[in-house]
């Protein structure tokens, strides 16, 4: 199972610091794990934030409780740390 290392914001490059910047939400300069997995593909990081965004905040006949419990639950099958 593959693990993508995160990039620390010190190290990233600008383009990366300003997407951590714009998507650090309630903590500074740090996303969430799920985003900052984009990190070493800074390019991708837009499009993933939608797809999550679309998969777990959209209407869908799950529950936004259901969904998370999914993720949680495939992340702990796949060894996920995120």
């Amino acid at each position: 199972m593959p693990h993508i290392p995160y990039i620390p914001y010190d190290d990233a490059s600008d383009e990366l610091k300003k997407l951590y910047e714009k998507f650090a939400g309630h903590r500074e300069n740090t996303p969430d794990n799920i985003i900052r997995i984009s990190g070493p593909n800074p390019g991708i990081m837009d499009g993933h934030i939608h797809l999550y965004k679309e998969i777990m905040h959209k209407q869908s006949p799950l529950s936004r409780l259901q969904r998370e419990m999914i993720a949680v639950t495939v992340s702990g099958i796949n060894g996920c740390h995120y």
